[in-house]
């Protein structure tokens, strides 16, 4: 199945919805133009259909393999990956002055879905480099900047990031990983780190792993965990690679997806300890940490529209080359049709696009607020969007996942029976979706953070300003009387309304009875992503026929069935959210687990 970027539907939602156009016009981008956005695009189009895309089924058939400690890519892996390196590809979302071409996040992020469409295993790698890269340049010395940072920036060498150990899971406050101070500045790390996605393979030269342990001495809890930084080979002052260190992949996961991109158990200090630095301050590894985590919640969001972008074309290109049956109102019982000609199967294809176009406008909309929060002239504006930011977060990564997962569904389900055999390729979507809800914090840990630390800022003004901002878009589509919206505005309104209410119920219960806001913490963040993405758009479509002097195009089609079918969802979910406590909390654990 052949890949192509959907630059078209990119532009739209980068100009539409996330405000590009107002960016540029404001200066706020630097030297950047709408050319050369579209040339950036057009480009890495062009190299992820012809040189990724290939990649994607021969990587997931013939894996990555581990042997002796080393781990082998797929035939082919590393050529491209140099290509890709040698291309400047790599150093986009970094700063010129640490080497990278210092595009914004949102153009950055809307490059990485075209990657991540392509081939989600291969993808990986850079977008754990890239955050790698962030940390270092945030919080290392300068003597550590000097041997790593370059090299990073560009992908010619390789990051991860290890926080997970066996017992401890998403529960940092466990860690075990322990450092000893050598006494010339650097450390001795002693441990076993899981699921290190890309932590040993042989596209590099060399991996730089950013670790989480404990110093001797450091407090219980997350206040005790520090960040290290620990190469696979030692570095020398001049650069040059030396001494392996004694950091190693002693497994790879067998996986349901990605079977690609190699999921490493990484053991340190079998043979006297891996060397490392530290990075940032003592006992503040977390928040040097979370510089990467931040970063790679909105990129595994991205993911999910990458995967839901991929199962799309391949399910409209089946739909409109499979015949089956016969149209209600076609020639005859003799004469099959395509199977797009049949309503189910166009409400599917439909409902894939719209749940598409939603994600990849809240995924957008939130690198538009990392944009701002660092390009914005004013110190107001600036806290504003890294408030708008840290708010839509935890939506991004996790309904943009959920939907990916839904998207790919759905494709198998056009397919039919050839779906669930691996010919077709579209199982394969499926598989390679499915773990973007669960890493990088897991959907519930998102819907967690979303309802506890997030809509609680400020006392709750930022969810406020942005159901404020919804009502304004709601009022400007109802007030454009545009006959081919339909339902569109009245649907939208409802939607808000309902958002609106169960958020002021939400920071009710948090302070009344946190546990009943826990239990509808996922299907808030799911009624947040409906109702915002479905919000938005129909802002897109409604700007797109304003530039184009009311002519409609398919922009307006999908943000009236996605507000027509997915957005009633909220009234619903917000049912579920304020009256679900009690079904949930009253049953006990022991009603589950018998």
């Amino acid at each position: 199945m052949t890949y192509t970027a959907p630059v078209g539907e990119i532009s739209h939602t980068l100009t539409h919805i996330a405000g590009l156009d107002e960016m540029l016009v404001q200066g706020l981008l630097g030297d950047l133009d709408a050319d050369t956005v579209l040339a950036i695009l057009e480009e890495a189009g062009k190299f992820a259909s012809e040189q990724i895309a290939p990649l994607n089924r021969q990587g997931d058939e013939e894996g990555a393999h581990l042997k002796d400690g080393a781990v082998s890519m797929p035939k082919g892996w590393r050529e491209v990956y140099e290509q890709w390196v040698e291309a400047g590809w790599g150093s986009l979302p970094s700063p010129e002055s640490h080497g990278g071409q210092g595009l914004p996040v949102t153009i950055s992020m809307a490059v990485c879905e075209i990657w991540q469409s392509a081939c989600m295993a291969f993808a990986l790698n850079p977008m754990l480099t890239q955050g790698a890269a962030d940390a270092l340049a945030l919080h290392g010395t300068e003597e550590l900047k000097a041997l790593y940072l370059e090299k990073l920036v560009s992908c010619e060498w390789s990051g991860t990031m290890q926080l997970t150990e066996p017992h401890a899971g998403s529960d940092l406050r466990f860690l075990k990983t322990r450092a000893e101070p050598q006494g010339d500045g650097s450390y001795k790390l002693f441990g076993t780190k899981i699921f290190i996605t890309y932590g040993e393979h042989d596209l590099v030269d060399n991996i730089v792993h950013m670790v989480l342990a404990r110093t001797p001495d450091a407090p219980k809890g997350t206040k005790g965990i520090s960040l290290f930084l620990v190469p696979k080979f030692l570095v020398g002052d001049d650069g040059s690679l030396g001494q392996r260190n004694d950091i190693h992949a002693v497994s790879v996961e067998h996986k349901l997806g990605i079977n690609a991109s190699p999921t490493c158990v990484m053991q340190m200090g079998d043979n006297g300890g891996a060397t490392g630095w530290l990075v940032g301050e003592e006992n503040r590894g977390l928040a040097a940490m979370f510089t990467m985590m931040n970063r790679a919640r909105l990129a595994v969001g991205i993911q999910g529209v990458g995967i839901a972008e991929r199962a799309v074309q391949q399910a409209v290109a089946y739909a409109g080359e499979r015949t089956q049956g016969f149209a209600a109102n076609g020639p005859g019982e003799d004469e099959m049709v395509p199977i797009a000609e049949h309503p189910d199967v166009r409400r599917m294809l439909l409902t894939m696009k719209a749940k598409t176009a939603a994600s990849r406008a809240i995924c957008y909309l939130t690198a538009r607020e990392l944009d701002l929060a660092e390009r914005a002239p004013e110190e107001a504006q600036r806290r504003a969007a890294h408030a708008r930011a840290n708010l839509f977060t935890p939506v991004a990564k996790a309904f943009s996942t959920d939907l990916g997962v839904e998207v790919a569904s759905d494709g198998l389900q056009v397919h039919g029976g050839m779906g669930y055999v691996e010919e077709t390729g579209a199982a394969q979507h499926f598989r390679d979706a499915r773990i973007a809800p669960i890493y990088e914090g897991t959907n519930g840990i998102q819907a967690i953070d979303l309802v506890t630390r997030k809509l609680p800022m400020d006392g709750g003004a930022v969810v406020r300003a942005h159901i404020a901002a919804l009502k304004e878009i709601v009022a400007d589509v109802k007030g454009s009387n545009e006959p081919a919206f339909g339902q569109t505005g009245a649907r939208l309104e409802e939607a808000v309304d309902a958002l609106e209410e169960a958020s002021e119920w939400m920071l009710v219960a948090l302070g009344q009875n946190p546990q009943s806001a826990l239990a509808g913490a996922t299907p808030y963040l799911r009624l947040f992503g409906v109702t915002s993405g479905g919000v938005w758009l129909a802002k897109g479509a409604l700007a797109q026929s304003r530039a184009s002097d009311g002519a409609l195009d398919k922009s307006m089609q999908t943000a009236r069935f996605f507000a027509e079918t997915q957005a009633v969802e909220a009234a619903g979910l917000a049912r579920a959210i304020t009256d679900g406590a009690d079904s949930i909390l009253g049953a006990g654990a022991e009603a589950v687990l018998t």
